[in-house]
């Protein structure tokens, strides 16, 4: 579910002072646009929003979230926006960021 040599190498590229920061900023943008999702999803914008969520996913190592917002973005590029499944990836995005916050500061703190 969650990529921790991807968040690790974040860190160490970053630096640990930046790193909750960059969380804070990470969780502020996803949810600005999965709480679009959740609420009133556009099928207009639905290749883009995804794109932009699966991009943010993979800075912080949200691989299960990735893919589904990977998958969901083709399937609307290719006019398909109406079939992907919004509420799987806002699920998987939930249970990402419960694991994620549950586990960081232990995973970081090695």
């Amino acid at each position: 579910m969650i990529d921790w040599t991807q968040v690790t190498a974040l860190r160490d590229q970053i630096g640990a002072d930046e790193m909750d920061e960059v969380i804070a900023l990470f969780i502020e943008e996803v949810e600005e646009v999965t709480d679009r999702l959740r609420q009133s999803p556009d099928a207009a914008n639905l290749e883009h929003d995804l794109h932009f969520l699966k991009s943010c996913a993979l800075n912080l190592g949200f691989s299960n979230f990735s893919a589904l917002c990977q998958t969901g973005e083709t399937m609307a590029r290719q006019g398909q926006a109406d079939k992907v499944n919004i509420p799987q990836i806002l699920h998987s995005y939930d249970a990402s960021k419960g694991c994620f916050l549950t586990e960081k500061d232990k995973i970081l703190a090695a």
